[in-house]
């Protein structure tokens, strides 16, 4: 018998099965040897768990003999497929797939080598180690170039190197459904305020020019981009809204597009509701 797969009943489920999920996908197929489909369907299942070499343990159940187990997993017909992970069904299909299929549907499944390198990159961040993170996305990409996740994961982790330029390039890249993830949004926000922000900016140059004359828009503007940057939020909110009471026009309308920078960078907090409602305030 292949260690790929095997027959599984009610006394060897706990382990064959729900701890063995613990470690790798479990593919369980209800089968009972009067049913057409599945003769059609096991053999593919039993090719593709040699073909995967362990990526995932086959548990063919006998559902005749396993009413018991039928019943618990909530089999109505057969061949009925599901796939356990961490003790719980994450995925099933019922009836017969042609085995290309049953490919798709596996590696939906599967984490590809990619993903597992993901993983690893996200624990060099966890730890501090950017750079490294850097370079096992790169093998990542390698081995799947049209990974958008590993493309994300990598923008973020330039923009946390300084690496501004490049960052955009990857966050420009993105086209499926990565691109209109929260996390590409807010860096696109980060990007956009970064890119406001100037070296060598004085507080205090910028709080007299303001004293001098409120209307200087451009003082505004850099002291709200000097508080963003060192994450004084209630501060740069109040700067823009100034920008966008005195004047909309002033820059494209850059004091509200700021703002709604920040909306998207601080997501839930409380600040974004208080200077939503002021915001709209101070467009009517």
């Amino acid at each position: 018998m292949s260690s790929h797969s095997l027959d599984v009943g009610l006394a060897g489920f706990e382990q064959n099965v729900i701890e063995e999920s613990r470690k790798r996908p479990v593919v369980v197929d209800f089968w009972a040897p009067w049913c057409g489909p599945c003769k059609s369907l096991k053999p593919i299942l039993e090719k593709l768990a040699e073909e995967y070499g362990g990526k995932f343990l086959l548990a063919k159940v006998n559902s005749d003999e396993n009413h018991e187990l039928s019943t618990q997993f909530g089999v109505r017909g057969i061949p009925a497929v599901k796939a356990v992970v961490n003790g719980e069904i994450v995925d099933e299909f019922t009836g017969a797939l042609p085995e290309s299929a049953v490919r798709e549907w596996l590696d939906r499944l599967i984490p590809s080598p990619a993903e597992e390198l993901r993983v690893q990159a996200a624990a060099k961040v966890a730890a501090g180690d950017a750079a490294g993170a850097l370079q096992i996305l790169g093998e990542a990409s390698k081995l799947d170039p049209q990974n958008e996740w590993v493309r994300l994961d990598a923008a973020e982790v330039l923009f946390e190197l300084g690496q501004d330029a490049e960052a955009q390039r990857l966050l420009d890249s993105l086209k499926g459904e990565a691109a209109g993830h929260p996390r590409a949004a807010q860096l696109k926000a980060k990007l956009s305020l970064a890119a406001g922000a100037e070296a060598g900016v004085d507080e205090s140059t910028l709080l007299a020019r303001i004293a001098a004359n409120g209307n200087d828009l451009d003082a505004r503007l850099k002291l709200a981009n000097f508080h963003a940057a060192n994450g004084n939020y209630p501060q740069a909110f109040e700067q823009l809204l100034e920008i966008v009471q005195r004047d909309r026009a002033f820059e494209d309308d850059v004091g509200r597009k700021t703002m709604l920078n920040l909306f998207t960078l601080l997501g839930a907090d409380p600040l974004v509701s208080e200077y939503r409602r002021k915001l709209a305030g101070a467009l009517n």
